[in-house]
């Protein structure tokens, strides 16, 4: 019998975000409230009988082994399991995964209800938790391909709020505990220092999963690359991000009856001269135990660069939240920023 407490937050966090289709079979358990929506989870997804319920969050999710299909899923972490409820669209679009999901009852178009697939993260499976830049998103990693998924909660509230759940759940955990360490001598200690890049800040949890958040040297590393979209125009050492946050690009659909419009994911970036959209792999990165070659494409792929001082307007939309910001350009000839992208070093 969860408390009031619990049972009032839960209902408070069982909003679809305004701006994201959904289907109906997630527009119905949105609809639920209090008592229903603890009833539902215990009547159609725990698989055990004695699990609670001790959180709910709406985010977009990607999965390793779809990396370019983003979908919107009612997430709902339990003592035993992280759910996620996905919009069924998923599985129309994810037709070559066959083995991934079981489609057997996929053919009720015609029945008067819903089926939407629900994928199951046992917590005794989890291995890590990847939390990326600025808590825009995190990356939960469990023993294989099959096991790994990024929520993209575009919100460092929301992630924060998840994490700490997470870490809360994971505590009643009863696990076996780690062999004692081996003492090292000092030779081992110091003399096998790796040379490459320093690893990012992990935090080990009691319950052995590794929280790994990313440490200075990933700015640096995403500054350098900015600088080098900008063809050495600045200067590295004055070159600041200023603001880094996960968004939509809307593009608008023409000809269709409403002004419809699709909302394209990207990453933009801010820097004290220049504003620039990426397309960014956030499940690829970084790279799985497991994984025997690099990723088919690189973390950072720009897509558009633009001049503050070449910046006319802001337009603002006065709808709640999320806003709609329009940049405004001058139509400057011959600018000297964006090249043409495939062009070599010299050409």
């Amino acid at each position: 019998y969860p408390s009031e407490f619990l049972m009032q937050k839960i209902t408070e966090d069982n909003q679809i975000p305004v701006h994201l289709q959904v289907s109906v079979s997630l527009q119905y358990v949105a609809g639920l409230k209090g008592n229903a929506l603890v009833e539902f989870f215990h009547g159609n997804i725990a698989e055990v009988e004695n699990e609670e319920l001790r959180h709910l969050m709406w985010s977009s999710v990607l999965f390793y082994k779809t990396p370019n299909v983003e979908v919107m899923a009612c997430v709902l972490l339990s003592t035993k399991a992280i759910y996620f409820l996905l919009d069924d669209s998923f599985i129309q679009a994810d037709e070559h995964q066959s083995d991934f999901w079981n489609k057997e009852n996929s053919d009720c178009e015609n029945s008067s209800f819903h089926l939407s697939c629900c994928f199951v993260l046992k917590l005794n499976d989890l291995q890590s938790v990847n939390v990326g830049l600025f808590d825009q998103y995190f990356r939960i990693t469990g023993h294989s391909a099959d096991h790994i998924v990024t929520c993209l909660t575009r919100d460092s509230y929301n992630t924060h709020t998840f994490i700490q759940q997470l870490m809360a759940v994971l505590s009643l955990l009863a696990r076996t505990p780690s062999p004692e360490p081996v003492d090292k001598d000092f030779y081992s200690e110091f003399g096998s220092k790796n040379t490459g890049k320093m690893e990012n800040y992990e935090l080990i949890h009691s319950s052995r999963v590794k929280f790994i958040y990313p440490n200075e040297e990933e700015i640096g590393d995403l500054a350098f690359l900015v600088a080098e979209k900008m063809d050495g125009l600045t200067n590295l050492q004055s070159l600041n991000i200023l603001l880094y946050v996960l968004a939509f690009q809307v593009n608008r659909v023409e000809g269709s009856a409403q002004n419809t419009s699709s909302l394209q994911p990207k990453t933009l970036i801010l820097t004290s001269s220049d504003l620039f959209l990426f397309d960014e792999d956030y499940i690829s990165y970084p790279l799985p135990e497991f994984a025997k070659e690099p990723p088919k494409r690189d973390k950072y792929q720009l897509v558009d660069g633009r001049r503050i001082r070449d910046l006319d307007r802001v337009l603002m939309g006065y709808q709640t939240y999320p806003q709609a910001l329009t940049f405004v350009f001058d139509d400057v000839q011959n600018q000297d920023l964006m090249q043409n992208l495939t062009l070599d070093h010299f050409g």
